[in-house]
């Protein structure tokens, strides 16, 4: 069924203008005062006027026979106070498309995957609105100076930005991009606008490390007015990776970078730069105290997301029953990473009548050199729970899609559910939805 061009709604809040107006999920914004917003930014200044007109094209109806007849289009005026919101959620931020990435980064993840996933898995994201409203990366190669004046006029801060590295040829070389070696250009203009910035470099070992590195953190010494954070995560490398192989990151490798940072920190008298779990693990170090990540803004790049959770489970453990009537077992299912921390709150978790299993899947889809759980697909946690028993298991919800109960291969919960229920009948899964605290997982184990 084709789709008109507009902003779909995604849903609409309870008691708000969208919610009388009788406005539903599928229905499709036309226009706002005769103008069709690029993105929510757009929106967000069209919608203050108290006075809007509003044309939609309600969803299309479907009938008894299972044909769909076409919705109509509405006009809707209204009156409203200059601050009052619509009250619509939109499944995308942005509506005119999203401004894709140029680059053929040698670490890109996306270029990493097998065919057959989902389409958005394949969606190489650039664009710096997406930047500013939702927190993803983008490198500045793709800017013209149109994007460039509208985020120096609305003055919208922060961005996020893939540094890697400071020495444009280098860049050039890792992002097989010409416009690569503008970084510091790009980076002073950010500068001159008071645009702040939450960096972020992937270490590709013996490319952008060592000495490399020291250069990168020498040269964003001039930018400590505008560098809120800077995220150092190691590069992932799949199974599917083609060309020359990317190292893997050593324990030497992963000690010598977060002395660089401790070293730029130092130099910098307060604390920017950060090293990912995975480098903290990979060096056989201590996770760092809760200071060391500040307010934690690089967390869904895997900085700080151990602290956090193991934090809360400390907290918790102080609220686990001693003992239940009946018996219980509850599994874990995670991923290599976050595995040992697992097996320690196993260790450190003693109620009568209750057995904890950590269960490691092997990410046999993407190979053995992922570790992360966010990138464990449906088809391995299949395979590892085929032909056994379980009662409880409890699944975070970083291996799922944003708001569904599917994996990144399409497999959904309720597949694993039925194999679960092969050997036990009353098997459970539950979805840990707050991935970095631990109060879900301490009712579901404290439930009789």
């Amino acid at each position: 069924m084709k789709q008109d061009k507009g902003m779909v709604v995604f849903g609409v809040q309870e008691g708000s203008i969208a919610h009388e107006l009788g406005l539903s999920k599928g229905d499709i914004i036309l226009s706002i005062n005769g103008v069709v917003p690029k993105d929510i930014i757009e929106l967000s200044f069209i919608v203050q006027d108290e006075n809007i007109n509003i044309a939609v094209k309600k969803a299309p109806v479907m009938q008894k026979d299972g044909s769909f007849l076409p919705g109509e289009v509405e006009l809707f005026e209204i009156e409203k106070d200059e601050e009052a919101d619509l009250g619509i959620d939109f499944e995308y931020a942005v509506f005119d498309g999203i401004k894709p990435c140029l680059n053929k980064c040698i670490f890109c993840f996306v270029d990493q995957q097998p065919k057959g996933l989902r389409e958005s898995l394949y969606v190489k994201d650039d664009d710096w609105r997406t930047s500013y409203l939702q927190g993803t990366y983008i490198t500045g190669t793709n800017l013209k100076e149109e994007d460039w004046q509208r985020i120096e006029a609305l003055h919208l801060s922060p961005l996020y930005v893939s540094i890697h590295t400071t020495n444009p040829d280098l860049r050039v070389k890792m992002l097989n991009n010409k416009r690569a070696s503008e970084i510091l250009s790009i980076l002073d203009r950010f500068k001159k606008a008071g645009i702040e910035i939450h960096g972020q470099i992937v270490l590709c070992p013996e490319i952008n490390d060592g000495e490399e590195l020291k250069r990168t953190l020498n040269d964003l010494k001039k930018y400590k007015k505008i560098l809120k954070s800077l995220a150092v995560v190691p590069v992932g490398v799949s199974k599917y990776r083609e060309g020359e192989l990317l190292k893997p990151l050593t324990k030497e490798n992963a000690n010598n970078v977060i002395d660089l940072l401790d070293e730029f920190n130092l130099c910098q008298k307060r604390h920017i730069a950060m090293a990912s779990d995975e480098i903290f693990l990979t060096a056989k170090r201590q996770i760092p105290n809760k200071k060391y990540y500040g307010d934690f803004v690089q967390i869904e790049d895997g900085v700080g997301a151990i602290r956090l959770f193991e934090d809360s489970f400390y907290k918790c453990k102080k609220k686990l029953k001693k003992s239940l009537k009946n018996k219980k077992r509850v599994t874990f299912l995670t991923g290599a990473i976050a595995a040992g921390m697992f097996n320690k709150f196993k260790e450190e978790i003693n109620v009568k009548n209750l057995e904890i299993e950590v269960m490691e899947i092997k990410n046999e889809f993407f190979g053995d050199k992922i570790s992360v759980a966010g990138l464990i697909v449906g088809r391995d946690i299949l395979n590892a729970i085929k032909g056994k028993y379980f009662e409880h298991i409890i699944l975070p919800s970083v291996m799922l899609k944003d708001g569904t109960d599917e994996f990144l291969d399409s497999i959904r919960v309720a597949d694993i559910e039925k194999e679960l229920k092969k050997n036990n009948k009353n098997a459970v899964i539950h979805i840990n939805r707050d991935c970095y605290n631990f109060e879900e997982i301490l009712t579901i184990l404290n439930e009789e």
